[in-house]
């Protein structure tokens, strides 16, 4: 007589699903560590006052919220230019924290925390940002950034 173990016949099937809710994961993981990654980094050619390299973390059709609607990364540059850099050095230290990650799929995830803009004898300055985030050849970059 045979037996039938429905349980060893889903076996495989059961498998499959742990080792691809794993796999999914640790992707998303090693995204969200990425991501908060390359906004360290850019803090840190902010804070040495290279414009350039910070201005790498948008993409050329990056968008940023104005009181007036979205602008391009042309505008985006000339704020930072005249807003928070004196010349070659920024004004005030930049930084990060409160960091939140959501994937919104492979390519793409919402960023939310805190910037704070410190030092200089200058009153501290910080406030709370939203940027969705693209996964491109050159790794994670801001898509959209509207912060307040």
């Amino acid at each position: 007589m045979k037996r039938n173990i429905p349980f060893i016949k889903t076996m495989p099937v059961l498998a499959i699903i742990v080792f691809f809710t794993a796999h999914v994961a640790r992707a998303q993981t090693d995204d969200k560590s990425a991501i908060i990654t390359a906004m360290n980094n850019s803090a840190g050619d902010w804070n040495k006052g290279d414009l350039n390299s910070f201005m790498t973390m948008y993409t050329d059709s990056s968008t940023m919220m104005y009181p007036t609607g979205p602008v391009g990364l042309a505008a985006i540059r000339k704020l930072y230019a005249t807003k928070y850099f004196n010349g070659k050095m920024p004004k005030q230290k930049l930084s990060y924290s409160e960091f939140k990650v959501t994937m919104l799929g492979k390519k793409y995830a919402l960023l939310t925390g805190k910037f704070t803009l410190a030092g200089n004898s200058l009153p501290e300055r910080s406030g709370r940002y939203s940027l969705v985030m693209v996964l491109t050849k050159q790794g994670w970059k801001i898509l959209h950034d509207h912060s307040s």
